[in-house]
């Protein structure tokens, strides 16, 4: 009986690796518009199509963003400034993508851009710095999908929403988990709204990758620049070397759990886009697999327990 299971697992693994083979036809008539193509996922994703032939519309915050990726890519592919957290901004950036994608439509849009500070415990924070992360990382998504879904409709294309295990599950304070649930309830009602047109809405929840959301410095930089700012009071309650704790304890972490390899999240985003039969979501990262996504089913008794096991405690913590 054992053994029969084995098979019919074996069968339906081999089934499901088949049936994700097959791609969609005349890439080259096809085309994508992506935010957040600076650096990371969003830039790595911008050249693996243009190497593959999709028209790509890159859309970049920065004049060098734009510069570096026309250097390093086909006449093919076009950069556009947009600001995600600007309606203006957004708007201008829906009529240059409908002026040139005409009657084809878009068949796909990656919501990429996204901001990891300010992060840091709840108290640490202002109600500006949760507005600030939610107008990017939530708001922003939902107002660029807004501004091309009639042109998504054309297509019958693709939205590749990307969120994060900590839209699972939230380890940390300020806006980032929160804005990364609300991507994922965004996508969930968007996919059922939108399923009717032949519009197919995915989601990657990556782990711990090597970009600017886990580097170091840019953490302890946003910590020190929190610290800075406290009441006295409130850094009494957490002690003068709780920065210091902290930091030790995330350059750990992070050394353990980041994974280098960025094409393991971009592979994911070129298949949503790509396959004929796209998965719902998409988990890249062995510590995404094995442990948040885990822990995000857990009880909270014990999801808790595990977060906190670990954590540094501020100096008159009672508990």
């Amino acid at each position: 009986m054992f053994l029969y299971l084995i098979g019919l697992v074996a069968l339906f693994a081999l089934y499901r690796w088949y049936r994700e083979t097959k791609r969609v036809p005349n890439i080259s008539d096809k085309y994508v518009f992506i935010t957040g193509c600076d650096s990371g996922f969003g830039n790595l994703l911008a050249k693996r199509l243009d190497e593959l032939g999709y028209h790509v519309i890159a859309a970049c915050f920065t004049e060098n963003g734009e510069d570096d990726l026309k250097k390093s890519s086909s006449k093919k592919l076009t950069t556009i400034h947009v600001d995600v957290a600007k309606s203006e901004s957004i708007q201008k950036a829906a009529a240059f993508i409908k002026s040139k994608v005409g009657e084809a439509g878009l068949w796909g849009l990656v919501n990429n851009a996204g901001l990891s500070v300010p992060a840091g415990p709840c108290d640490w924070l202002t109600i500006q710095d949760y507005k600030q992360m939610l107008d990017v990382n939530l708001m922003g998504v939902i107002e660029v999908t807004l501004s091309v879904i009639p042109l998504i409709k054309k297509s019958q294309g693709r939205i590749v929403n990307v969120a994060s295990v900590f839209g699972r599950i939230s380890p940390v304070g300020g806006a980032y988990c929160i804005s990364k649930y609300g991507v994922e309830a965004f996508n969930d009602s968007l996919r059922r709204n939108l399923r009717d047109f032949g519009i197919k809405v995915l989601c990657i929840e990556p782990g711990f990758f090597k970009t600017t959301v886990t580097n170091t410095e840019v953490i302890e930089k946003n910590l020190h620049n929190l610290w800075d700012k406290l009441p006295q009071e409130v850094r009494d309650d957490y002690g003068s070397d709780y920065v210091e704790k902290v930091l030790k304890l995330m350059k750990e972490q992070m050394d353990k759990l980041s994974d280098p390899d960025l094409m393991k999240v971009v592979s994911c985003m070129e298949h949503a886009l790509s396959a004929v039969y796209p998965r719902t979501r998409y988990s890249p990262g062995w510590d995404a697999k094995l442990f948040w996504l885990p822990l995000s089913y857990m009880p909270t008794l014990i999801a808790d327990y595990v977060l906190a096991r670990d954590s540094v405690k501020p100096a008159k913590a009672v508990v």
